[in-house]
């Protein structure tokens, strides 16, 4: 070090200047190095060069990375499976918070266009093997789509309903409300991402259903022809459904603002489907109190003499029209006696309670999130600990050379010895802690989505049952890893093990996972404590350290720089902005335990020391890692889920069973971490906790939307009884939910909970609808049966429409993975419920407070009559 320094000492003034003075010189390159004198032997100076070779070299090879594909020319595959590769550095390049990943993407893809030729030298060829701004572009793009068709389906189903008219009005009242509800999703600091867009294609079912039930009930007004001026009926037509809409209306948003308070991971990821939601119900409101009337006013200026007239064709004069007329002929034999009310009533909550059954037949499983269709895969390979670098980089070669049959794989990337760049699931996983020879990942490239016909997740079952035959050493453990469809977590299925002692913990960890291993669905089985590989120990000999005059210090520094090497400095070349590190260390091939290196001479006082005279070599097992989680000792027990099952809870309940079957003693807990574990403890983690904790907080949300709602109706009807009859229909939701999960094959997810609970909202506004007419037009002269079905048969036109345009809405989203829950709970829910809900209020009606009279043929709706 002292041969390597330059450094002012002062200055001097000299011939009239100040001159500075520097004392020493630097290491300039080898041959300053090597002429170093170290120490002189029978009177001749011994230099570095002497007993050491100086190079210019790289590092020691920790890691390699390789970029591997099949042979042959543009992507054509090779006979035989002939794979290529190439040795390869990845970069990975993040964005900041707030700033647009596809904008980000486009300009990173232009500058690595500039640097080629200049900082890229030929020869090196430059390829992106990740884009998440490409991916994210597409599905914007995909959904920005969707959105436009779902509007003009929408509108072409007015067209057919009501009259163009009223569909051009629509047309105006979807972009107004939905750009209201982009400045809103603005101010609240959402972005445009995919949940947020999917909350608008969401939001567009129920955003048209206030002005539908506006602009339908104004045709319905116009098309009596009573002589009244036209604004005039509109006016009355607005005021009829007002307060009922402004009810309606306030029941969805309470049903959908109590999920913005969902705790954990979960809340943040979803909360912009409550908040957009909800913001497109309050400006759809106005929008359809406000814009909507004058529109219609404005696009009917021919008129006979200032009166209304017929509403482009189709009004009918019996005020119900065809739909109304088919469900006089349906409803008339239900409601002709308490007898029959209440047969229909057990039959429709016998449907109920036998759809619910197929949850617990497994005929419908449950899933936090199902797996979404992405462009890549990972492959994690652990070797057993004490494993070389080169025998981890031919298992992974020979699980990429597997990996790249598959049709559907385009390339590879190997990264041996260390990890890939994480994502957000590698960062929960700790994978950029996988710095050791043993360790290895796969980044496996797939096709585009566009060109392959199996999902990813499809493929990644593929891998799985082929990478099962690999030849590999006795405790490898290869994962298949797939990008999470929500928050990520350590492991699928997660078993923590507590108790008294690392040693209790250990051997009930053992226990566990060889029951995990026992579950046909439960695949990539490990735990966090492994089996440590052997290690060398180097002890030291008190009795010859002192009889042979060795200081202790000197052993350990010189086991050091034997071992690990020991950097003495650097060599500061040209400019000296990249100083070359000086070390001094045993070349690779020389590095082991041998008699050589115990001879290695080590200071004395007494003269020329060997190191084996003072150590004592000994190889021992390494000891067991140590795992605390929130300060408390613990073990884990990992596995994924494939197959029949892909939910922990259907993992967690085999694993129990098979527990009992053993007899093994050993407490099972579901959530909360014991704060003291006296006997051995198994505590669920991974998805289970976020799974747990969501449908909490969602069933817990669910329970203020209805408490919510019930206030709402008690207030508009100053009744406590009657919000009972307008909730009644909301259970009935669930024959159509489970019933089109299970035709379907889709797992019930968080998503069709969040449908579940927007559908109690969606479903009350229709039985308000029902209701408030019912109570309007009751009165001493019309018997009640007559009056139950007049109002079905005049509210079952807008409450068709509003649910056939949230259907329209809900089937844009069936297509895909992640919201395909909530779509199927709209779709199939609205289905049931809508039907049932025209015939079981009048049911509930006449059970409940019938008056006895005969049911007659209803007299024309009042509304209806002519004048005069």
């Amino acid at each position: 070090e002292n041969a390597n320094r330059s450094f002012n000492i002062g200055t001097v003034r000299q011939d009239g200047d100040t001159l500075t003075v520097v004392a020493g010189q630097t290491l300039q390159g080898v041959p300053d190095i090597g002429l170093l004198l170290l120490t002189s032997y029978d009177g001749r100076p011994v230099y570095v060069r002497d007993v050491a070779d100086v190079v210019v070299d790289a590092e020691p090879v920790d890691a390699r990375v390789w970029q591997v594909m099949p042979a042959g020319e543009e992507g054509e595959d090779a006979a035989g499976g002939e794979t290529v590769r190439v040795p390869a550095v990845s970069i990975a390049i993040a964005k900041r918070a707030g700033a647009n990943a596809v904008t980000i993407a486009h300009e990173v893809r232009a500058r690595l266009a500039e640097l080629e030729g200049e900082v890229v030298p030929d020869g090196i060829h430059v390829e992106i093997t990740r884009d998440y701004g490409e991916t994210a572009n597409e599905k914007v793009n995909e959904l920005l789509t969707h959105l436009v068709l779902a509007t003009v389906v929408i509108v072409l189903l007015i067209v057919l309903a009501v009259g163009w008219r009223e569909a051009a009005v629509l047309f105006v009242v979807v972009p107004t409300t939905i750009l209201l509800t982009l400045f809103a999703s603005w101010l609240l600091g959402y972005t445009i991402n995919r949940v947020s867009l999917f909350a608008l294609i969401f939001s567009i079912g129920i955003l048209v259903d206030d002005a539908i039930v506006v602009v339908e009930n104004i045709a319905r007004h116009w098309a009596m022809r009573d002589g009244r001026p036209r604004l005039q009926s509109a006016v009355e037509a607005v005021r009829e459904v007002g307060n009922p809409t402004v009810i309606a209306t306030l029941t969805i948003v309470a049903a959908l603002l109590p999920m913005m308070f969902v705790s954990g991971l979960m809340g943040p990821y979803m909360s912009p489907i409550p908040a957009n939601a909800s913001a497109a119900m309050v400006f759809s409101f106005f929008v359809a109190v406000i814009v909507t009337p004058w529109l219609m006013i404005h696009l009917r200026r021919h008129h006979d003499d200032g009166t209304a007239a017929a509403g482009g064709g189709h009004g009918h004069h019996d005020g119900v029209g065809p739909v109304g007329r088919f469900y006089l002929k349906v409803a008339r034999p239900l409601v002709r006696g308490r007898a029959r009310s209440a047969l229909f009533l057990a039959i429709v909550a016998g449907l109920t309670l036998a759809s619910m059954v197929l949850i617990y037949t497994r005929d419908v499983t449950v899933k936090l999130l199902p797996f979404d269709d992405k462009s890549e895969l990972q492959v994690v390979i652990d070797l057993p600990e004490g494993a070389s670098l080169e025998d981890t980089e031919r298992v992974l070669l020979a699980a990429t050379d597997v990996a790249l049959t598959i049709p559907e794989v385009v390339d590879a990337q190997v990264f041996a010895g260390t990890s890939m760049p994480f994502n957000f699931n590698g960062l929960v996983r700790h994978y950029f802690l996988r710095q050791s020879p043993e360790l290895g990942d796969i980044q496996v490239n797939l096709l585009p989505r566009g060109e392959r016909d199996r999902a990813s997740h499809d493929v990644a079952l593929d891998l799985r049952t082929r990478l099962a035959d690999l030849a590999v050493p006795e405790g490898t453990v290869v994962r298949v890893v797939e990008v999470p469809p929500g928050p990520p977590v350590l492991s699928t299925l997660l078993a923590e093990i507590y108790g008294p002692d690392a040693d209790t913990r250990r051997e009930t960890a053992r226990q566990v996972r060889e029951v995990f291993q026992d579950v046909p669905f439960i695949v990539d089985v490990d735990d966090s404590f492994g089996r440590p590989a052997d290690r060398l120990r180097f002890a030291i000999d008190q009795d010859n350290l002192e009889f042979l005059g060795v200081e202790q210090q000197a052993v350990y520094d010189t086991l050091a720089a034997l071992m690990g090497g020991v950097s003495v400095g650097y060599s500061h070349r040209g400019e000296g902005r990249d100083p070359i590190e000086i070390a001094v260390r045993l070349p690779l091939d020389r590095l082991q335990v041998n008699e050589w290196l115990l001879a290695t001479p080590v200071p004395s006082a007494t003269g020329i020391v060997e190191l084996g005279e003072v150590v004592e070599v000994t190889r021992e097992p390494s000891s067991y890692p140590i795992f605390r989680r929130n300060g408390r000792f613990a073990e884990m027990v990992m596995g994924e889920l494939a197959g029949a099952y892909e939910a922990p809870i259907y993992g967690m309940l085999a694993v129990e069973d098979a527990l009992a079957e053993r007899g093994l003693d050993i407490e099972v807990r579901l959530h909360g971490q014991p704060a003291y574990a006296s006997s051995p403890i198994l505590l669920w983690d991974g998805e289970w906790e976020i799974t747990y904790v969501t449908f909490r907080d969602m069933g817990a949300a669910f329970a203020v939307a209805i408490l919510a709602i019930y206030l709402l109706v008690v207030g508009q009807f100053s009744s406590f009884k009657l919000p009972l009859v307008i909730l009644s229909p909301v259970p009935l939701t669930l024959v159509g939910i489970f019933a089109g999960h299970w035709l379907l094959g889709a797992p019930f997810t968080a998503t069709s909970m969040i449908g579940f609970i927007a559908l109690a909202g969606i479903v009350v506004r229709n039985s308000i609808l029902l209701v408030d007419f019912i109570r309007h037009r009751r009165s001493a002269d019309v018997p009640l049966r007559a009056v139950l079905l007049e109002a079905g048969a005049i509210r079952i036109t807008p409450i068709l429409l509003t649910a056939a345009a949230a259907m329209v809405g809900a089937a844009f989203i069936l297509v895909d993975p992640i919201f395909q829950g909530l779509a199927i709970s709209l779709l199939f829910g609205l289905a049931s419920s809508t039907l049932l809900t025209v015939l079981v209020i009048p049911a509930i009606y006449v059970l409940l407070r019938d008056d006895h009279r005969p049911l007659e043929e209803p007299p024309a709706p009042a509304d209806a009559e002519q004048p005069g």
